[in-house]
């Protein structure tokens, strides 16, 4: 009876593999880059056609609190991956080409952890989580969990018209015939169809470059808007249509793969529009709220999200919940049975009672909290329920709003609330104080851009602090 038993144990382990199960959900990451708050029909914007978001939003939830980990690029991609919040993982600001700044191997990313669960993975578009793109001196996609990967170091070039600069693990791809958003989808779709182990689940992050400047956009996308003198104004609403078109072709695959019912897609934007949204490049819409990216104010962190998960999320609803990007990483590990690591402070919770409406509050450990150290809009801000604190980078000037009576902060409370503001004052003093002894000192030592230091590996602001 012995080998009986042994075959039995080995059948119970089997069962129990993560990577044979298959109730797990695939999950997919959508990013869009610098589309604002009010860039889609479905939040708002009365001219700039988005179908298949707009039918994406009415088959799950769409979440008009949602906020990027950062109001700029590399800092909110960087918490996504982690669920911590960038100065606490070191990428604390963009990161520009050649630059020593880097998402670190000490970091647990979620595909790695989706990876060692089972999962197959694949990264399909924008990376700029490295200055030294596709050099072993610093960590590419595949070395935080990748199987799959194609990418750019950060916007696609020489423009997003038939890009040059992609490298498809680890081999520089060459001139791609076409446009950014719909080349990246096509990726995503070829490894979904042809690439991917078909037994697995999978996480496929798509991160497109639309419509971050300099952008160009497809002739045929252009023609939806004839009425627009601006010309600018025209290829900015047109590349975000280029992205929408390219989104529905991924739902398109997820249908026609059928594979719909069992992926959990999130939508979002890594930080608000660019430019003043008037005369320079930059037309996209914060949906009133104020300022734009680079901003700690809400125009510049407050982005779209839209969920979908048929079965379990209804369709058609609308969650007020406060949620950031960091509650990427704990939510889809949730969803995928994985348990995060506990060896690390995590920002970000798990929000799916949230996203699925069995929950109207989420209970947070770490405040919503945002760091940028970038002239002139340095800045620190935190939210706790409906209250938001801002403050410059010495931590000397403050100001208070109330989100739920005044979401365009235009009436600075401090004065008005001073038990509460001096509570909240206190509460950010001691909070950025405990991220700043969590994470490396690359922010004091480098340039707002993460530019260039004496060697590829800033130091560590412990001895012996691991990279």
């Amino acid at each position: 009876m012995k080998p009986l038993l042994n075959l039995a144990f080995a059948v119970l382990l089997l069962a129990a593999s993560p990577a044979l199960t298959a109730a797990q959900p695939n999950l997919i990451l959508f990013l869009a880059d610098d589309l604002g708050y009010g860039d889609l029909a479905c939040f708002g914007h009365p001219i700039i056609k988005t179908p298949n978001l707009d039918a994406f939003a009415k088959q799950g939830v769409r979440l008009t609190q949602c906020y990027s980990a950062s109001a700029v690029c590399s800092p909110s991609r960087s918490a996504l991956l982690t669920g911590r919040t960038p100065h606490r993982n070191g990428v604390y600001t963009w990161i520009a080409e050649g630059a020593p700044v880097h998402l670190r191997t000490s970091e647990i990313t979620l595909p790695k952890l989706l990876k060692s669960a089972g999962y197959a993975t694949c990264h399909s578009g924008k990376w700029h989580l490295n200055g030294l793109f596709n050099n072993p001196a610093q960590p590419q996609p595949g070395d935080h969990g990748y199987d799959w990967w194609m990418a750019t170091q950060n916007n696609a070039g020489p423009s997003h018209e038939n890009p040059s600069n992609f490298v498809r693990n680890g081999q520089a791809v060459g001139r791609l015939e076409g446009y950014s958003a719909p080349l990246v989808v096509s990726e995503a779709v070829t490894w979904l169809k042809e690439k991917r182990d078909p037994a697995k689940p999978f996480f496929l992050a798509v991160w497109t470059h639309e419509p971050h400047y300099p952008i160009k956009s497809d002739p045929k996308f252009k023609a939806l808007y004839p009425d627009l003198a601006d010309d600018v104004q025209r290829e900015h609403h047109a590349n975000v249509t280029q992205m929408d078109f390219a989104f529905g072709q991924l739902m398109k695959a997820l249908d026609e793969q059928k594979l719909a019912d069992s992926t959990f897609v999130f939508f979002t934007s890594d930080n608000g529009p660019e430019g003043d949204g008037i005369k320079s490049p930059g037309r996209g819409s914060s949906g009133g709220l104020r300022d734009r990216k680079r901003s700690m104010h809400e125009g510049g962190i407050r982005v779209p999200g839209i969920a979908r998960w048929p079965g379990k999320i209804p369709a058609g609803m609308t969650s007020e919940v406060p949620v950031i990007g960091s509650d990427v990483f704990p939510t889809m590990l949730g969803i995928a049975g994985v348990k995060p690591p506990t060896d690390r402070v995590l920002d970000g919770v798990d929000v799916l009672p949230v996203v699925t409406g069995k929950a109207t509050k989420v209970e947070r450990p770490q405040p919503l909290f945002w760091r940028l150290h970038m002239a002139p809009n340095a800045k620190i801000a935190m939210r706790v329920d409906d209250w938001k604190i801002l403050a410059n980078a010495e931590l000397t000037e403050f100001e208070l709003y109330n989100l739920k009576t005044d979401p365009k902060e235009a009436t600075d409370l401090k004065s008005a609330e001073p038990q509460r503001f001096a509570a909240l004052r206190e509460q950010l003093v001691k909070h950025n104080a405990a991220v700043d002894a969590d994470g490396p000192d690359w922010w004091k030592t480098l340039s707002p851009n993460g530019g260039k230091a004496k060697s590829d590996e800033p130091p560590a602001k412990k001895k012996g602090k691991k990279n």
